[in-house]
Parts: C-alpha cells; structure tokens; sequence
C-alpha cells in the first residue's frame, strides 16, 4: 500500500508542528559541525602519524635526531 498524497502531507505538518521549521535546520547544521569535527580530527591523526614528534634525548634535552650536528658558534 503506496502512501496518498494527503498522507505524506498530514505527516509533513506534523513533523513541522512538533520540531519547528528552525529546529529542524538546527539539527542539520549541528550534524554539518560534527561531521566536519570528524574529518578535522581524522586528518590530524593522519598528518600526525606521518610525520612523528622529534625524539628527545633524555642526557641533553635535545629535540634534534643527532645531537653530534651541533656547531661551535665561538670559534670563527
């Protein structure tokens, strides 16, 4: 049994009376946001994994992967 016209219509204005025409795009744009918080999140997590922290040394505190690179500044 395919739903009359008057049907659809009686259940549009019933959806329109109890969320409002501004809750309904409310919602929407609410779940707009969170599915874009979500590919924000998704690519951070990708460029995080591509490109790791610097490793620290723990003697030095050096951030840099090889503290032997570092120059003498005082000697000309």
């Amino acid at each position: 049994m395919q739903p009359s016209v008057w049907q659809i219509l009686i259940v549009a204005a019933l959806v329109l009376i109890l969320f409002g025409r501004g809750r309904i795009s409310e919602m929407m744009g609410d779940v707009g946001k969170g599915i874009r918080s979500f590919k924000k999140g998704i690519t951070e997590e990708e460029a995080n994994a591509a490109n790791p922290p610097p490793k620290i040394d723990s003697k030095t505190g050096d951030t840099s992967a090889d503290s032997s690179k570092t120059t003498d500044k005082t000697a000309v």
